[in-house]
């Protein structure tokens, strides 16, 4: 199902999700792209597969994207889109307080993000975040960033041309909702974050589940060994990919199950 929410520049399209047998729990989920590229339909293969997986309702969110859209905007539709969730969850048929926010690579960023403003806006209250090959860090000097630079699909260089498209200022790289692994993580929600051994984000997603869980949150990560960032688009050709999404099901079933 496919339906116009509001949004604060505007109505937000956004895709509904419903298993049969659905658990009364919600992933909002956030799209890939570098905050530039990516839609409902980019998604549409994944949140079927997660919905089959955790029996959750998920409900895709079609976010205003950059450069028309700079930072801070896509952050502010995600969580006026994850409000809405909560605000109508007697409509959806689903628990206020069962619902996570998810998203790949920047939308995994954006989730991130959601969690941290419904901490200092007091609400909605989200109980999971589930974030695959997520951006934590804008300007990333981790490891893998250099081991993973180029010839790996996604690059430095392709990550720079895309923070530059959606921050407006050099100084907005330091925020916390653009770069959440600078963020204070204190009241987090638990956490399930999946890495790819040959991206160049990988160590900075693995960052982001080790600060949770060493202030006491619910936090772990799985890398999976040889594949590469957008590894999760070919469930049907890499059994990596396949156990990814059966993970996050799992993972998923279990925290709001």
């Amino acid at each position: 199902m496919v339906r116009a929410i509001p949004g604060p520049g505007g109505p937000l399209t956004v895709r509904i999700y419903r298993p049969r047998d659905a658990l009364r729990a919600a992933l909002v989920y956030f799209h890939g792209g570098g905050w530039v590229v990516g839609s409902l339909d980019s998604a549409d293969g994944t949140c079927r597969a997660l919905t089959n997986r955790s029996r959750c309702v998920v409900i895709s969110i079609g976010y205003r994207l950059a450069p028309e859209t700079k930072f801070p905007g896509p952050v502010e539709d995600a969580y006026a889109a994850t409000r809405w969730v909560a605000d109508n969850a007697a409509d959806l048929r689903i628990d206020p307080t069962r619902v996570a926010v998810g998203g790949a690579s920047a939308g995994g960023n954006l989730a991130a993000a959601v969690a941290l403003l419904a901490r200092e806006r007091g609400g909605p209250k989200i109980a999971f975040q589930l974030l695959t090959v997520p951006v934590t860090e804008l300007r990333s000097t981790a490891r893998s960033t250099d081991e993973f630079a180029e010839g790996y699909g996604l690059t430095r260089a392709d990550m720079e041309w895309y923070g530059s498209h959606y921050i407006a200022s050099d100084a907005e790289r330091d925020h916390p909702y653009a770069s959440v692994l600078r963020a204070d993580l204190h009241g987090m929600p638990p956490a399930f974050v999946i890495t790819a051994e040959c991206d160049p984000l990988r160590d900075d997603g693995e960052a982001y589940a080790e600060r949770l869980s060493k202030l006491g949150i619910a936090a772990r990560y799985k890398r999976y060994p040889g594949m590469f960032h957008g590894f999760m688009s070919f469930p049907g050709v890499l059994p990596e990919a396949a156990e990814a999404f059966d993970d996050a099901g799992a993972a998923m079933r279990e925290a709001l199950g």
